[in-house]
Order: C-alpha cells, then structure tokens, then sequence
C-alpha cells in the first residue's frame, strides 16, 4: 500500500541523480588520466599552449609599440610607481607635520623668551632710573658733605675765636681796669 502522507520531492530526485552523474564522470576522469597516452597527448598540449600563449603576448607587445598603447606589463610598471609615489607623498605629509609641530613649540618657545625680554628690559628701565636717582642723591650727598665741611671748619673757627673771647674775658675779670689799647687805634 503507498503511503499518501509522503509528498514528491522533485529535488530530492535531481539530487540523486546528479550523485550517480558526477560519480559516473570521477571514473571516467579516472580512466583518462590513469592513461598514459592520455597524460603524454594532455602535456603535449599544455606545452603547445604555453608557447601559443607566449606567442601571443609578444606579438600583442609588438603590435601595442607600434600602436603606441600600453601593455599589460606598462600598465603594472605605472601601478608600482604610482604607489612608490604615493608612499613617498605620505611621508613627506608626516615630515611635513612634524615640522608644523616643531614650528609650534618652537614659536612657544620664542614666546616665552620675548616675555622674558620684555621683563628684563623693563628691569633695566628700572635700574637705569634707580641709577640715575642714586647718582643724584650721590651728588647731593657730596654737595652735603662738602658744606658739613665748611661748617666744621666755620664752627672750628668760631671755636678757637669762642676760646680767644674767653681768654679774654677771663683777662678782663683779672685785670678789670686794664683796657685794650691799640685795639681799634691806629697810632
């Protein structure tokens, strides 16, 4: 009795047969390749091609030159140099970056020492004007010294003429009636 509950699968049959196809076409490959007249006409033929091919190619370089278009083997030298070049470029660009980066801390750099040049500049401005000011007081301290000078030496003569007055007075009250002649008179 058929069992009414299994349904026909159209690919399961292909599936079976292309199975029995490729396994009848494995042993038919088997033979022929098992076979050495085979093997010999197969490596005849590949040799023939090989030199066909090779044919072909310098005739197509020939004719290419003559046409002046490029070959495969121009195309492939032209791809090489153009990543040869595009490697080069990119190491300028980080050369060329690393140079922008030296630029940056070098003008830092400068930065900071044009600051401390303003600082030490203005420090000398500064320095100049405490000079100027100390040789002013220096000379006014010389023209000081030199008037206490002089008024030591007045105050000096005041003393011995302060000391001539004492004598005299100390003259005068031994002596009260001695008076002072020739002082003042001319004779």
């Amino acid at each position: 009795m058929p069992d009414n509950n299994k349904t026909y699968d159209p690919f399961e049959t292909l599936h079976k047969f292309s199975l029995l196809w490729e396994k009848q076409i494995n042993d038919f490959i088997y033979l022929w390749t098992n076979n050495n007249e085979f093997v010999k006409a197969a490596n005849l033929g590949t040799e023939l091609h090989s030199r066909y091919l090779e044919s072909m190619k310098k005739n197509q370089e020939a004719l290419a030159s003559v046409l002046n278009l490029p070959t495969k083997s121009d195309v492939t030298n032209v791809a090489n140099l153009t990543i040869q070049a595009e490697e080069k470029i990119e190491a300028l660009e980080e050369q060329l970056w690393d140079l922008q980066d030296s630029v940056k801390v070098q003008a830092k750099e400068i930065e900071g020492v044009v600051e401390v040049s303003k600082d030490i500049i203005k420090l000398t401005k500064q320095l100049k004007t405490e000079l100027v000011k100390t040789k002013k007081e220096l000379t006014d301290t010389k023209n000081l010294h030199e008037e206490l000078q002089e008024m030591k030496f007045e105050i000096m003569k005041l003393a011995g003429f302060k000391e001539e007055l004492e004598a005299l007075r100390s003259l005068m009250e031994k002596d009260p009636a001695h008076e002072l002649t020739g002082a003042g008179t001319s004779k």
